[in-house]
C-alpha cells in the first residue's frame, strides 16, 4: 500500500476493508481487484507506482505459497526461454516442466530442477502422462508458413496445440494460457489470423477454470533464428515513438511479464482476451 494510508483506497478515493479483516482468499482477490484499478485509473507519480508494485509483490508471495506445478509448450522459442527465464527468477511454482520435441540444454544452474519430457507431436495420445499433475499450463508453440509451409504451419499452430490442450485439461490443468496473436479472427482471409482464431475457440470449448489468451502485436527480440523480413519489421518498430509503436508492437519480456502477472492475480472470469495495449499495461506493472 502507499506509504502513510492505513487502510487502502479505491481510485475514487473510497476505504477499503483492510486485509486482516478477510480470509485469506478474499484477502487475496481484494489485492488483485486494486492491482487492476490501480492499472487502469492510477495517475502518475512515485505513490501510485509504489502501491502498484507492493500489490503486486503481494499477491505473487501469496501464490508462491500455493506450491503450483506449471508447463511450458514451446520453451525453445524466444518466447519461451525468456517465460522460463522469468518463471525460475520470480520463483513462483513449486515444479516446473519443459513439454518438447527435444530435450533443452542448460548451463546455469537456475535450470537444474526444471524437469524435461520429449514427445512426439504426432503421436501425443501416447504422452498424456507428460500433461498430468499441472496446475497452469503456457503454450507459446508456434512455427510459421515460410519454414513449415502451409499445411505445417496449421499443423503446428492449430492441431498440436489444441491436443496439448485436451491432454492438459484431461490431466488436471485448471490455467491455461495461450500465446495468441494481434489480429486473430477465426473468419479471417489470412491463414495465419483464421488459424489463431480459429484455435483460440476450439480451446475456449474445453472449458477450462481459467483461459487467458494473449493477442500481443509485432514481438520485438533478437531472434536467434534468422528471419530477414521480421528482423526488419522489429527495426522498424523498435525505431518509433513509444507512443505509436506499443499500439502495434511489444517487447517480448513485457508479454512475458504481463503472462505471469496476470496468472498470480486472482480473477472470476473464465475467460481472459488480452490485446496488445492491456499486455503492455500489466507488463510493464512492476
Amino acid at each position: 500500500m502507499g506509504r502513510g494510508d492505513a487502510q487502502p483506497r479505491a481510485p475514487g478515493g473510497s476505504l477499503m476493508p483492510g486485509p486482516a479483516a478477510l480470509s485469506a482468499a478474499a484477502a487475496a482477490a481484494l489485492m488483485a481487484a486494486l492491482f487492476l484499478l490501480w492499472l487502469e485509473d492510477a495517475g502518475p507519480g512515485a505513490g501510485s507506482s509504489m502501491a502498484k508494485t507492493e500489490a503486486l509483490a503481494k499477491l505473487r508471495e501469496d501464490f508462491r505459497m500455493q506450491n503450483k506445478s506449471v508447463f511450458i509448450l514451446g520453451a525453445s522459442g524466444e518466447t519461451g526461454k525468456v517465460l522460463l527465464k522469468e518463471i525460475l527468477e520470480q520463483n513462483l511454482f513449486s515444479k516446473v516442466t519443459l513439454i518438447g520435441r527435444r530435450k533443452l540444454s542448460f548451463d546455469e544452474e537456475a535450470y537444474k530442477n526444471v524437469n524435461q519430457e520429449v514427445v512426439d507431436f504426432e503421436k501425443l495420445d501416447d504422452y498424456a502422462s507428460a500433461f498430468q499433475g499441472h496446475d497452469v499450463g503456457f503454450c507459446c508453440l508456434g512455427t510459421t508458413r515460410k519454414k513449415a509451409g502451409a499445411e505445417g504451419f496449421v499443423r503446428v499452430d492449430r492441431d498440436y496445440v489444441l491436443k496439448c490442450a485436451e491432454l492438459a485439461k484431461a490431466g488436471g490443468c485448471k490455467h491455461f494460457n495461450l500465446l495468441s496473436s494481434k489480429g486473430a479472427d477465426k473468419s479471417s482471409n489470412f491463414l495465419y489470423l483464421q488459424v489463431k482464431g480459429e484455435v483460440e475457440a476450439r480451446v475456449e470449448e474445453l472449458e477450462f477454470e481459467r483461459y487467458s489468451v494473449f493477442r500481443p502485436g509485432v514481438l520485438l527480440c533478437d531472434r536467434q533464428e534468422s528471419r530477414p523480413g521480421e528482423w526488419l519489421v522489429r527495426k522498424f518498430f523498435g525505431s518509433l515513438p513509444e507512443s505509436w509503436a506499443s499500439g502495434h508492437s511489444v517487447p517480448v519480456t513485457t508479454v512475458v511479464r504481463a503472462m505471469l502477472n496476470n496468472a498470480v492475480s486472482p480473477s472470476g472470469k473464465k475467460k481472459e482476451l488480452l490485446e496488445n495495449k492491456a499486455i503492455q499495461d500489466l507488463g510493464k506493472a512492476d
